[in-house]
């Protein structure tokens, strides 16, 4: 159902009040929801032969212990609605989230073409019963090469572009779809620093966009998840889960590595050997009195087909034992 205050709430996700749950009762305010993603299988195309197929995705998965997935890159699961939901039904799982990559900063010249790629995204989302739409900013060097696509630094015109461009984005999406829009700060991309995020959220309204925390990429980037949540909680609608390693990074940092070798490096590493810490970042959700998803989201591109599912099942050990 819509709510005239925000996005819908359905018996499946997390609405406002934080009073749904999966079986129609009543829950603590604060509570986290943890699910994993395709990206902690090594997926990070719709198709591509070194990463895993989508059936043994969705099986490892359940095994694992979740019961909420996100869609991954569109085309990797199943786009046709009445399959997908048989698919993830079978396996007692549900969808929090799709995911979509926008470059807004470059004007109305981009708009037609992204509203069509966030349309279709948005409507298998919807079919799902989830209630967000994740949306990753386009990176400024090649994740491959280190190939620079464009500057790191957006002109004051050029973040304009960027916030309008989210704004009426985060619009749309909501009166078509009944999804809410949630920014994932990302590396590599323009927002990405604690000064970027701070920035965006400033220039952006508050009633239409929100963040999707993601605490590796946060970290990567220089920034305190921690303080982000304590500083900006309204605005954090959603949480990617991940740690980086320090020792990695320093090295990434020290070479100018772009962020898909830096992966390969293995600078985004199993819980808890990296930072930042778990357990303080879930405190600090609780206590903004929401629900929240936290999904699970260890870069692992490429990685061997049986890797995934030890440290899955691994993580979500950890994350019961701080009370997610």
């Amino acid at each position: 159902m819509t709510s005239p205050s925000g996005p819908p709430t359905s018996p499946n996700s997390p609405g406002p009040s934080g009073t749904s749950s999966p079986s129609g009762t009543s829950g603590p305010s604060g509570r986290i929801r943890v699910g994993s993603a395709p990206d902690s299988w090594g997926v990070w195309f719709p198709d591509d032969p070194h990463q895993v197929p989508w059936q043994r995705f969705l099986d490892e998965v359940a095994a694992a212990g979740y019961e909420w997935i996100e869609l991954g890159p569109y085309g990797y699961l199943p786009t046709d609605p009445a399959r997908l939901t048989d698919e993830v039904r079978a396996r007692d799982l549900s969808v929090s989230a799709g995911t979509v990559f926008t470059s807004l900063h470059r004007g109305p010249a981009v708009w037609d073409a992204t509203w069509e790629h966030v349309s279709r995204v948005a409507a298998l989302t919807q079919a799902m019963g989830a209630a967000h739409l994740v949306v990753i900013p386009s990176f400024w060097r090649d994740d491959r090469t280190a190939e620079l696509i464009e500057p790191s630094e957006l002109t004051d015109a050029q973040w304009a572009e960027l916030t309008g461009g989210t704004e009426r984005l985060a619009h749309r999406v909501r009166e078509e779809y009944g999804l809410e829009l949630v920014v994932h700060p990302h590396a590599d991309t323009h927002i990405d620093t604690e000064e970027h995020v701070t920035r965006f959220l400033e220039e952006t309204d508050r009633d239409l966009v929100r963040l999707c925390l993601d605490t590796g990429h946060y970290a990567y980037c220089g920034g305190d998840s921690v303080q982000l949540l304590r500083t900006y909680g309204e605005r954090i609608g959603y949480l990617h889960l991940k740690q980086v390693d320090p020792d990695v990074l320093a090295e990434v940092v020290r070479n100018g590595t772009p962020f898909g070798p830096a992966v390969a490096q293995g600078v985004m590493c199993e819980p808890p050997r990296g930072v930042p810490a778990l357990e303080p970042v879930l405190d600090a959700a609780r206590e903004l009195d929401v629900d929240l998803f936290a999904i699970v989201e260890q870069d692992m591109y490429p990685c061997d087909p049986d890797q995934p599912l030890p440290i899955a099942t691994r993580t979500r050990r950890l994350l019961r034992s701080c009370g997610a």
